[in-house]
């Protein structure tokens, strides 16, 4: 008894692999490990709460208004910048479909020949030329594509990105293609952030000891404490980042390619991507046209699932295998072949005819029934 099937239809989002999660029909598409992303909200958000609720009335009134109001712009775009990077598609190439794949093993056992048992079968790359450089593809055994160039494989989202850059913890996604401007504009205005909190926290505590002294400033206003703490451990960090970033961006150079030495060290090889201009490798990065998804998370498509049976469905037949209660009723040639078989099955072999024994001729419906009725007489 084959299944019903029935077409049902579903977001191509919701039948993407990958290690994703998906929220907003769609639309917001992070990793699955958040827990650093939320400690990037927390710390950001709590920051400027404590900066907005100490210092800014102090500072607005004895310095200047313009204070929580750059401030704030400047705490808006970075929020902005965040979730621009965390909830957007980096950059994820979709998987090959099943015959695509077949084709292209076809492909790769066609040209690499049979291996000998025994011996390691060549590496599948593909050579391309790139500004007069030959830059090699690698296949992905998960994806089942030749990766294109700059592309690489997460292994936290099991996705192959275009132009991964790395797969940042802070942020809750992957910094690929499509969304390295907005992480690098992050990283740039929270650097701007926390150097713009630090210098005024010490200007609110310089202006408050100068009339009440510096430990009964720093009693009367705890959060200020917290702030310096928190600017001071992360004021590194941030801009130490800002500027590994600013001398990629530099170079037209990913995280990924620098780290693997792709372009230096024992390979001597130039960079194809760079124009060898500061100011245009800037451009491109950072000012470059903005690229399309190539998912299409949103899209409909059909999705086949069995459809439960119900046991009325086999009742009719297991009726039709039985011989006809009625003599005289004429039954179809699909009972009478099962009614003979259920005869073979039922008896034993002491009970078969003798081999001269003659059936007799499959004239009517009557003559199938009176061998079966005179064996079933009792002794």
């Amino acid at each position: 008894m084959s299944a019903v099937m029935i077409a049902k239809k579903v977001r191509k989002w919701e039948k993407l692999p990958g290690k994703n999660t998906f929220c907003c029909d769609g639309r917001v598409m992070m990793a699955r490990q958040k827990g650093v992303f939320y400690l990037t909200l927390f710390l950001i958000v709590g920051t400027c709460s404590l900066f907005f609720a100490f210092e800014c009335p102090y500072l607005a009134v004895h310095l200047s208004p313009a204070i929580p109001v750059f401030a704030a712009v400047l705490f808006l775009f970075v929020m902005a910048m965040l979730l621009r990077t965390s909830f957007s598609d980096p950059g994820v190439l979709p998987r090959a479909l099943p015959d695509e794949a077949t084709f292209i093993e076809m492909e790769i056992e066609a040209a690499n020949g049979n291996v000998p048992a025994g011996q390691r079968a060549p590496p599948r790359i593909r050579n391309v030329q790139i500004n007069n450089q030959i830059v090699k593809l690698k296949y992905c055994y998960t994806c089942k594509i030749f990766r294109p160039p700059r592309a690489s494989h997460c292994s936290i989202c099991d996705n192959c990105v275009d132009r991964f850059d790395h797969h940042c913890p802070w942020v809750g996604n992957c910094v690929g293609k499509r969304n390295y401007r907005y992480f690098y504009m992050f990283t740039l205005s929270l650097s701007l952030l926390t150097v713009y909190i630090f210098t005024f926290n010490i200007v609110h505590v310089a202006m408050r000891s100068v009339v009440s002294g510096f430990l009964n400033t720093l009693k009367d206003t705890p959060g200020t404490v917290i702030e310096l703490l928190v600017c001071f451990f992360t004021l590194w960090s941030v801009v130490g980042l800002t500027g590994f970033h600013t001398y990629l961006i530099s170079l037209n150079q990913t995280t990924n390619e620098d780290i693997k030495g792709s372009w230096s060290g024992k390979n001597r090889l130039q960079n194809p991507y760079s124009h060898k201009n500061i100011i245009k490798n800037c451009c491109e990065v950072l000012c470059g046209p903005t690229f399309p998804s190539v998912l299409d998370r949103r899209g409909v498509m059909q999705d086949e699932a069995p459809a439960p049976t119900s046991t009325n469905d086999a009742a009719p037949q297991t009726t039709k295998t039985t011989a006809p209660l009625i003599p005289n009723e004429h039954a179809p040639d699909e009972a009478k072949a099962g009614a003979g078989s259920a005869e073979e099955k039922n008896h034993s072999p002491k009970e078969e005819l003798p081999p001269t024994a003659k059936l007799p001729p499959l004239a009517s419906p009557e003559t199938d029934a009176e061998p079966s009725i005179a064996k079933d007489k009792p002794h």
